[in-house]
């Protein structure tokens, strides 16, 4: 999906989020989710653009779930 942007270049709208965002989105440091990717903790997916860093939205949501915890009474 595209939007105008005021200066007339298009904006495309991603899946895809940064370290940054996805680090913001789950609530942890840009840091820890760097410690994640090199020692594969949580086999935390992740896409490689270069030298960029990628997480696909669906793949954090799928994260979470798996690491839901409740505690019985």
């Amino acid at each position: 999906m595209t939007n105008e942007t005021p200066f007339g270049a298009a904006f495309v709208r991603s899946d895809l989020l940064t370290r940054r965002e996805a680090a913001v989105y789950l609530g942890v440091s840009e840091q820890t989710l760097a410690i994640w990717k090199c020692t594969g903790r949580y086999n935390l997916p992740y896409i490689k653009i270069g030298r960029l860093v990628k997480y696909k939205l669906s793949d954090l949501d799928a994260f979470i779930t798996r690491n839901h915890k409740t505690t019985l009474t």
